[in-house]
């Protein structure tokens, strides 16, 4: 125990480190309370006995806290400034990052920079950043680890668990990811844009999703203008290794084809947190006119729209994100005059409905072909039946039908002879007439015999004897 307290003189565990690594890896740049609320989210339900909500803060970041401070000591993280409200920031170093791609099993090449000096200013955007990751995620409590705590406490926790999920794990967002429309991955050229989130989650339906996060300072040209680098990064693209040209985000992130003609961009999710002077509702209904051309898509015939070479754009405030998650109906599609859950949003259910009731016509129409070649084929095998029906032989001695066994040993030949003794008679009236043929034969045998025997004379040896 003297030693690990030597090695990590807070006492932090592997496990908690761990926690710090995949956060920061992530977020590049958090408070401990938001590395709490990720990753050990039953704290926020533990020490509400405590006074005060300070008091309750501390004691529930504690052991992430403890952690920071070991990996200072090994030179993986650093403070990087305070936040407005005067939370200490965290970031990794160039060595933690390091570490943290493997915590997350990525490249270090994908890790990001180390966001050093990114409080300098406050941090704004990153707290908004990742605010909304955790919104995103909805990180659920473990009530196993609440036995004992007061019942109000358990009682939120349960309600937390209850609601609806959030998308993913903290694995699978990247934060800061560069967009380029010229140079590379890892040197991005001019004209290009950087992601604030990347969110990768196919297990919860959502195989890619990009997201900006506005604090309401930008004007609506000035967030238009990033999407059209969006619009030229989707269009880029490259040899693959396979030697295949494919648009460049494909060569690292992985997502469905889309249907032919119908095959849309990535969709790209705006996230509003007005803490800024501009109205995020006015910013949005020009937004919508501005970028038309980039989401617009075509109507078809049944009512649907096609995406092609488009890109969904979809607005949300950052409140109502925490409040109602991913599955509320919170999120606006350019394009669309209703607010609709994400998957939905950044989907096109109205093709997906449209698609479906094509496959059920399909399916339909072809049960009524398959019907319909069944009933031709039972009218068929019913007008052969009764042609050989009427085909069938008559017994010439009692009148009635053949089997279908006496019928084929009846036809049977031999070199073009019938092989059967009877062939206009049934098996019984066959049987008869053997019967009565053999009888005869009987008769005519016997009779042959009674000719063979010849006649005795009159006044034979008797006639002498009387004499």
């Amino acid at each position: 125990m003297a030693g690990k307290r030597i090695t990590n003189p807070a006492g932090s565990t592997n496990d908690l480190r761990g926690d710090v690594l995949r956060v920061l890896g992530v977020l590049k740049v958090a408070t401990a309370d938001q590395i709490q609320r990720i990753s050990a989210p039953h704290l926020s339900y533990r020490h509400t006995t405590k006074p005060t909500p300070s008091e309750q803060k501390t004691a529930r970041t504690a052991s992430h806290t403890g952690a920071l401070s070991d990996m200072r000591k090994h030179g993986l993280a650093e403070n990087g400034g305070t936040t407005k409200a005067g939370e200490r920031l965290r970031n990794l170093t160039t060595k933690g990052l390091e570490a943290a791609s493997y915590e997350l099993d990525r490249p270090v090449t994908e890790m990001g920079s180390t966001a050093r000096g990114a409080g300098s200013s406050g941090a704004s955007h990153p707290m908004a950043v990742t605010e909304t990751v955790i919104a995103m995620l909805r990180p659920k409590p473990n009530l196993a680890l609440l036995t004992g705590e007061p019942a109000e406490a358990v009682a939120a926790a349960q309600a937390a668990v209850d609601a609806p999920d959030g998308i993913g794990t903290i694995a699978s967002y990247w934060t800061e990811v560069p967009l380029p429309a010229t140079g590379t991955w890892n040197a991005p050229g001019k004209g290009g844009a950087q992601a604030d989130i990347v969110l990768t989650a196919p297990q919860d339906e959502v195989p890619l999703l990009f997201i900006e996060v506005d604090n309401c300072h930008e004007t609506a040209e000035e967030i238009a203008a990033k999407l059209e680098k969006y619009a030229r990064f989707f269009k880029r693209t490259m040899k693959d290794t396979d030697g295949k040209v494919r648009p460049m985000w494909r060569t690292r992130w992985t997502a469905p084809e889309g249907q032919p003609g119908d095959a849309p961009h990535p969709p790209v999710l705006l996230v509003f947190n007005h803490i800024g002077a501009r109205d995020p509702n006015r910013t949005v209904l020009r937004l919508i006119e501005l970028t038309r051309h980039l989401w617009q898509g075509e109507r078809q015939k049944g009512g649907h729209h096609h995406y092609d070479g488009r890109i969904p754009i979809i607005a949300t405030g950052l409140r109502n994100l925490r409040q109602h998650g991913p599955a509320g109906p919170v999120f606006l599609r350019f394009g669309r005059d209703r607010m609709q859950p994400l998957l939905e949003a950044i989907g096109n259910p109205r093709r997906e409905a449209a698609d479906a009731h094509d496959r059920e016509a399909a399916r339909l129409a072809q049960e009524e072909y398959k019907a319909q070649v069944r009933r031709a084929a039972e009218q068929q095998a019913a007008k052969k039946a009764a042609e050989r029906e009427a085909r069938r032989p008559v017994c010439a001695g009692c009148g009635v039908k053949f089997t279908d066994e006496r019928w084929e040993v009846a036809r049977a030949t031999d070199w073009g002879t019938p092989k059967d003794t009877h062939p206009q008679l049934c098996d019984d009236c066959k049987h008869q007439a053997v019967l009565a043929a053999r009888q005869d034969q009987v008769d005519n045998e016997r009779r042959e015999q009674d000719r063979a025997v010849p006649e005795q004379k009159v006044g034979g040896w008797l006639s002498r004897l009387r004499s």
